[in-house]
């Protein structure tokens, strides 16, 4: 067993390398499709999957998001957008193995199939049962619910990459159920049906270890950060050195 220290960045560096080689994401690569919907750990996984296909020259994670939580004093609209959405270049679409450009999940959402993958971040996350809600400012609940017309009505996969920093007590469905109560104030929260990705199954997929979270927190960019324990063999805890080493100087997310 070892103990190693992940800043929220760099659970979301591992996430997005994690992503590049999930069997499901790799196989719709080359035989369908890949929507990655905007958002800000879905900017390193859009980064990292592009790299893998040698197609990331273009992209840039500044402006691959939609709804964001920042600190007091940053200007927001009602739906938790950036109040300057001119640079927004819409989602990553992945057709073929190649990059639709300026596409967004609403151009191409009736046109995916089973075997096609959509790739979704979330707000909320239950660890123990790997559940996953997302915040809904859009009165007619934006790109989560047109993600769910083709993963409910067409078996499309969908995947949750999602922090740690992000976990959540108590029940996901009773939460969402006060929150969205008639009377409440502020966003809706969605439980979500898809794949859990958190930094833990990032690891297992890249190295096989079993990760388990035991300590949180920090401060001068520590912040939100875990303590992650993992067992394995001595190749497995190496290769997870060796990944973690690599990403360990990841800086934090700005806008």
């Amino acid at each position: 067993m070892k103990q190693f220290f992940l800043t929220v960045a760099m659970g979301k560096r591992l996430i997005g390398k994690a992503m590049a080689v999930h069997p499901s994401v790799t196989s719709a690569l080359k035989n369908g499709t890949v929507v990655i919907v905007a958002g800000t750990t879905n900017g390193y996984v859009a980064e990292e999957i592009l790299h893998s296909i040698g197609q990331a020259a273009n992209f840039s994670p500044k402006r691959f998001m939609r709804g964001i939580t920042l600190p007091p004093g940053y200007k927001t609209t009602a739906a938790g957008r950036l109040s300057d959405e001119s640079k927004f270049p819409g989602d990553v679409v992945i057709t073929g193995g190649f990059l639709q450009a300026g596409k967004t999940i609403d151009d191409i959402v009736d046109s995916l199939k089973e075997g096609d993958v959509i790739i979704k971040g979330a707000n909320a996350l239950d660890v123990p049962h790997k559940r996953a809600a997302v915040l809904i400012g859009n009165p007619q609940g934006g790109t989560t619910t047109v993600a769910l017309s083709a993963v409910i009505g067409r078996r499309v996969q969908l995947i949750l990459p999602v922090g740690l920093e992000k976990r959540i007590s108590g029940d996901i469905d009773q939460i969402a159920n006060k929150v969205n109560s008639p009377g409440a104030v502020g966003c809706r929260l969605l439980p979500v049906p898809g794949d859990v990705v958190t930094e833990i199954d990032a690891l297992k997929i890249l190295t096989g270890v079993r990760a388990e979270m035991v300590a949180a927190g920090g401060v001068s960019g520590a912040e939100g950060g875990v303590w992650l324990n993992l067992e394995g063999s001595p190749e497995q805890l190496q290769e997870s050195e060796k990944i973690l080493h690599s990403i360990s100087s990841e800086p934090p997310f700005t806008i």
